[in-house]
């Protein structure tokens, strides 16, 4: 079946629509005011505010309305407490109260989650993501494995699947990126190895002083929002429209401590707005989905890989790099298969159930 970006792109005209009809995001109607002590969480962030925190953005208004200001969610970015491949080490002594961690970050530390960091998987949309996501999250092993540094996930981040926006040449071909040093992180470098590419780790704060300079050939972010959040688009030549090569997991994650300190109806309240918080989330990426596809054609080339090549590279770099990871992770996480198969067996049900992308208004 043919692959695009279609977890964005495909909603462009739906969303312009749901835009021009003065839908909003998920709010809260229907909130019941929740009493309590009087509480402040900070929270370590990186980046400037982008669709990517407005969960967080999201979250932080949402209690503060809702406990009449008494939970204060303190939104610290810019890496202020913490730079962001540090979270998780801060998070573990109770430097602060929650955080962002992306896993592929440091995938030594929390290995039984990388599964969700694997290249194409199927996941054809941000509900079956979520659902994906969610069930993952669950699991006792990537529990336990979290608990280990003293925290616990209490609400899931969305990303969009990763597309390459680079300089240079412009790739026509899958083998045009053959000794092209790329940003990839997770299962993504996995499968740029197989196509001969180059995969390197930036953190994405420094992705647009790596591409500038030449560091690297090009950049994989989730399309479209983070090009565009990190000024990428400034500099770049060229961009992908249909390689949804998968993504990377960056949940919210608590201090354990700070998260059992709290009173039984705030862990309530935090826990009823996990999937709201996704949906405000979508809704800025397909949001700045149509900003970004009406501007990007005037001043980059839009590239578009022949169908047959993406479908020979995913033969090459999508189960084959699945049953490595088994084989490899297995030796620490001897549930390796189980996380896999439960992944993929969730993906086909919810994809049953969202056969396409619903449009989240904002």
């Amino acid at each position: 079946m043919k692959k695009t970006t279609g977890i964005l792109t495909a909603t462009v005209a739906a969303v312009a629509f749901t835009l021009a009809s003065g839908v909003s995001a998920p709010r809260s109607a229907d909130a019941q005011m929740v009493e309590g002590p009087k509480v402040t969480w900070r929270a370590s962030l990186w980046g400037k505010r982008r669709a990517f925190t407005e969960s967080w953005e999201f979250l932080k208004a949402e209690t503060a309305k809702r406990t009449g200001g008494n939970f204060n969610l303190k939104l610290y970015y810019g890496e202020q407490l913490s730079k962001s491949k540090e979270n998780l080490d801060g998070i573990s002594v109770g430097a602060f109260d929650a955080a962002m961690v992306c896993q592929s970050y440091h995938p030594g530390k929390l290995p039984s989650a990388n599964v969700l960091d694997l290249p194409f998987l199927p996941i054809t949309n941000f509900d079956v993501q979520y659902e994906v996501v969610k069930t993952v999250f669950e699991h006792p092993r990537v529990v336990a494995d979290f608990a280990k540094w003293n925290a616990i996930i209490f609400a899931i981040n969305m990303l969009p699947q990763y597309e390459y926006m680079g300089k240079g040449k412009p790739p026509a071909t899958v083998a045009d990126f053959k000794g092209k040093r790329l940003r990839a992180l997770g299962g993504m470098g996995r499968s740029a190895k197989k196509i001969g590419a180059v995969p390197t780790s930036v953190p994405a704060s420094e992705t647009y002083n790596a591409l500038a300079r030449g560091t690297v050939d090009a950049i994989g972010f989730p399309f479209t929002y983070a090009f565009s959040a990190y000024k990428l688009d400034e500099v770049a030549e060229w961009y992908t429209t249909n390689m949804s090569l998968g993504t990377v997991n960056c949940p919210v994650v608590a201090n354990k401590d700070s998260w059992d300190s709290l009173p039984q109806q705030y862990k309530d309240m935090l826990n009823s707005l996990k999937r709201k918080a996704a949906e405000y989330q979508i809704a800025a990426y397909q949001k700045k989905d149509v900003v970004n596809l009406k501007e990007w054609p005037k001043k980059m080339k839009a590239i578009t890989i022949p169908e047959a090549q993406m479908a020979d590279f995913r033969a090459k770099a999508g189960k084959p790099v699945w049953d490595e990871w088994v084989a490899e992770y297995s030796k620490k996480v001897p549930e390796a298969q189980e996380l896999l198969d439960l992944l993929l067996k969730t993906a086909k049900a919810a994809q049953k159930k969202y056969p396409t992308q619903r449009t989240y208004g904002n």
